[in-house]
């Protein structure tokens, strides 16, 4: 096992940063999907802000940082800023999730009302 999700992707990815570890096990991404899948978001979170530390970077496969955003806001979902930075993720991939992303901002916005009206 990797000592750390962020380990894991990077063996199994590459990172944009630097060479991947030294590492002699086999790379199924069935099997990272899984670890990912059962991660607790502070993980997850430095998965994504590791390898992808300027949002639009990084090897990580787009599918993976769906998933992972989606994780995310499945374990915390009524922290705004965390739902705007998946907004920016998703837009910044392609059109085909932007009323996905817009619907999580006008969700984030929501959230933050309730907050200061309460």
């Amino acid at each position: 096992m990797h000592a750390t999700l962020t380990d894991h992707a990077r063996c199994l990815y590459g990172d944009e940063y630097g060479p991947p570890p030294p590492c002699d096990r086999q790379h199924d991404e069935a099997i990272f999907i899984e670890e990912l899948t059962f991660a607790d978001v502070d993980a997850i979170l430095a998965m994504l802000r590791e390898l992808c530390p300027h949002l639009v970077d990084g090897y990580l496969p787009v599918r993976i940082r769906n998933l992972a955003y989606r994780l995310v806001l499945l374990q915390r979902p009524d922290e705004p800023e965390l739902m705007r930075e998946a907004a920016s993720s998703l837009y910044s991939h392609g059109p085909d999730w932007d009323d996905i992303a817009a619907d999580l901002e006008r969700r984030a916005d929501a959230l933050d009302a309730g907050s200061r009206a309460g």
